[in-house]
């Protein structure tokens, strides 16, 4: 084989080994903290009322109020904080775009000085920024992902996080209680399914981010198995109180 056709073999291996996962979509951060919170937070809730001697009715009627409560919570919370975040994204686009169409020259010399900043030779630089200056919204495009950090086209979707914070949360809430809603008259089968839960919760996001499945499993079934505990003592403490 040439080495011509080495190279064109090794560069399409390159080409289709080489792709990166959406670290920008928007869904990932708050389905994951979503599905983490609601098991979590409703296990705790739970195993508290169930250490205060709560009857079994009782016990239910709260996870199911902490799953209704928690979920549109979440839902409103994240769509409140991706949307402000977008707001403001976009209005320093538009004082971005101000400067590009009232200081052509001075931007086009500033992404000049970005890229001698990063060892580009200065005149290959500004000829550089002066072809890429040409169209304003790929100039504007360029000064946002050098200046800002950002990309215009892919900002993520308010509606998108709220949706996925509120499945994910009501998913992870629900298994505390499903136990209850099939018959169950004792606390343990909700902890049991609720610990094998988090588990399973750290071990898929260990997929999504390439750590180790065991670890990030164990890791979430120790912090929710803990908090669980916690509650549930005080639950005792308040209980036997008053």
């Amino acid at each position: 084989m040439s080495i011509i056709e080495t190279e064109a073999a090794l560069h399409e291996a390159h080409r289709d080994n080489h792709t990166h996962r959406d670290v920008n979509g928007g869904w990932l951060r708050p389905a994951v903290f979503g599905a983490m919170d609601g098991l979590v937070s409703n296990l705790a809730l739970m195993t508290g009322v169930a250490g205060g001697a709560a009857s079994q009715q009782t016990i239910v009627v709260t996870g199911l109020a902490g799953l209704a409560a928690g979920a549109f919570s979440m839902a409103a919370g994240e769509y409140t904080s991706v949307a402000s975040q977008r707001e403001l994204v976009q209005a320093e686009l538009d004082v971005e775009r101000r400067e590009l169409r009232r200081h052509p020259v001075d931007e086009m010399e500033e992404l000049a000085a970005l890229y001698t900043a990063r060892g580009v030779e200065p005149e290959l630089a500004r000829e550089v920024a002066m072809q890429l200056s040409r169209d304003p919204e790929q100039a504007l495009e360029i000064h946002a992902r050098e200046e800002l950090g950002i990309d215009p086209d892919d900002l993520p979707s308010p509606t998108v996080a709220a949706v996925s914070s509120f499945g994910s949360f009501a998913l992870g809430a629900l298994l505390p209680v499903l136990p209850y809603l099939l018959g169950a008259s004792a606390l343990w089968p909700a902890v049991l399914l609720a610990l094998a839960g988090l588990f399973a919760c750290g071990a898929l996001v260990a997929k999504v981010t390439a750590r180790g499945w065991l670890f990030s499993g164990m890791r979430q079934l120790a912090l929710g198995g803990a908090a669980a505990a916690v509650t549930y003592g005080l639950g005792m403490l308040i209980g036997a109180a008053v």
